[in-house]
């Protein structure tokens, strides 16, 4: 067993054993005209990580190993959507309205879609997910076990919100987790900070933290 460099100490790696799970690299969160924007957020934080993501799931792939995609979307018909997430702080445009790049976080719409330079490929699980965390109303446990997974690299956005959330669903289902610090974000930079000394405190009590750098070379050398 190999480790990878990372925070509060090495993370244990299991070469055989690991996925990347990138959350929501979505158009709706990382383009001007999308929800992100339209909420008053600031989405060049969110399109700065777009090259470290992107080398991130390069050394997965590079390494043969599980690259995941999650998008939180939701059906046409809003039956899986609560009124009370939908009208959450009565913003101007609301999930399932019509704006620049379609109907916002509706599962086909071109918004919804992932970031062209993220895109997954042939053979990479995508899981669409209604809420926050990527194990609720989801098939991905399922996924995980039939493929003998138990440890789980993070990246995506935003930090505190979804990033966050499945990284605490996946602690309680027993995986491992390390968050690639580069290759997350929020809109703001103090909510990322805080996140992430949650995420490590105690003795990593949700999870790891690493680079880009160190992610890739402990994949490729173990």
């Amino acid at each position: 067993m190999t480790g990878i460099n990372a925070e509060p100490f090495a993370f244990p790696l299991k070469r055989n054993a690991i996925a990347l799970i990138v959350i929501d690299m979505q158009r709706d969160f990382a383009e001007v005209g999308g929800f992100g924007a339209s909420l008053g957020n600031d989405v060049t934080r969110v399109q700065s990580i777009v090259p470290d993501v992107k080398r991130l799931i390069q050394g997965f792939r590079d390494a043969e190993l599980p690259v995941i995609h999650t998008m939180e979307c939701h059906r046409p018909n809003l039956s899986d959507l609560p009124p009370a997430k939908r009208n959450r702080g009565n913003p101007p445009l609301k999930i399932g309205d019509r704006g620049p790049m379609g109907r916002i976080l509706i599962a086909g719409e071109p918004g919804t879609a992932i970031m062209a330079e993220l895109a997954p490929i042939d053979g990479e699980t995508v899981i669409e997910k209604p809420g926050k965390g990527a194990f609720y109303a989801t098939p991905l446990d399922d996924i995980l076990k039939e493929r003998g997974i138990a440890q789980l690299v993070f990246a995506g956005v935003t930090t505190e919100v979804c990033v966050q959330t499945t990284m605490r669903e996946a602690n309680d289902r027993g995986y491992e987790c390390l968050l690639a610090r580069d290759a997350t974000e929020s809109y703001f930079p103090e909510f990322k900070a805080a996140a992430i000394a949650m995420i490590q405190a105690q003795g990593a009590i949700v999870g790891w933290i690493a680079s880009v750098d160190d992610v890739i070379q402990g994949i490729s050398n173990a």
